[in-house]
């Protein structure tokens, strides 16, 4: 039970690093500092102060990256491999006693394939709004994903389980959601190119 709860931890946390890559890295030290969660061995280093003060930086920086107009997208494009890889470390580092190939090849295949999902989900709910709002409405796409890293975060933490079921659930949300906007915006740019 134990490597189960491991898993969907990793995942969970790996699902959030697809809405914003630094918000599961500070939840993951947070939680290790104040004795919430303990890191796999060699990963340790994530529960340290200046790690802390490193990811709480970061992740000020990239949140507000994502309120700028026109910037939000270019962060999107530069978040696309960053979430992979933040997918594939807090994979691996939730992951206690286990194999190493087999922890490995899931943080790697699971991890990292999860947050680049995820990631390409809200980035299709960005281009979307930005097609149909001019960039005007994505301040609210970014508030939704902030709010979404952090309680997928907390979630994975503290109930890991769930938030693997809250995980497949917004993904099936974000993409019907996303592909139906996306689908309106070209039907919308097809009949005023008819006209």
């Amino acid at each position: 039970m134990e490597t189960l709860l491991s898993i969907c931890l990793g995942l969970g946390l790996s699902a959030a690093c697809g809405f914003r890559v630094f918000i599961p890295l500070l939840a993951m030290s947070i939680a290790s500092l104040s004795g919430h969660m303990t890191l796999s061995q060699g990963f340790e280093w994530i529960g340290t102060y200046p790690a802390f003060l490193a990811f709480a930086a970061a992740a000020v920086f990239e949140v507000a990256a994502y309120y700028i107009p026109w910037v939000d997208n270019i962060m999107d494009t530069i978040a696309g491999p960053a979430a992979v890889v933040a997918g594939i470390l807090v994979a691996a580092s939730g992951m206690l006693r286990m194999d190493p190939l087999l922890k490995w090849s899931l943080a790697i295949i699971a991890g990292g394939g999860t947050a680049a999902l995820f990631h390409s989900s809200t980035a299709v709910v960005r281009a979307a709004s930005t097609v149909l709002t001019g960039g005007t409405g994505n301040h609210a796409v970014a508030t939704a994903e902030l709010g979404i890293a952090s309680v997928l975060s907390i979630l994975a933490i503290t109930l890991p389980l769930l938030s693997i079921i809250v995980a497949v659930a917004l993904l099936f949300f974000l993409t019907k959601k996303g592909f139906r906007k996306l689908l309106n915006s070209r039907k919308t740019e097809d009949a005023s190119s008819q006209t």
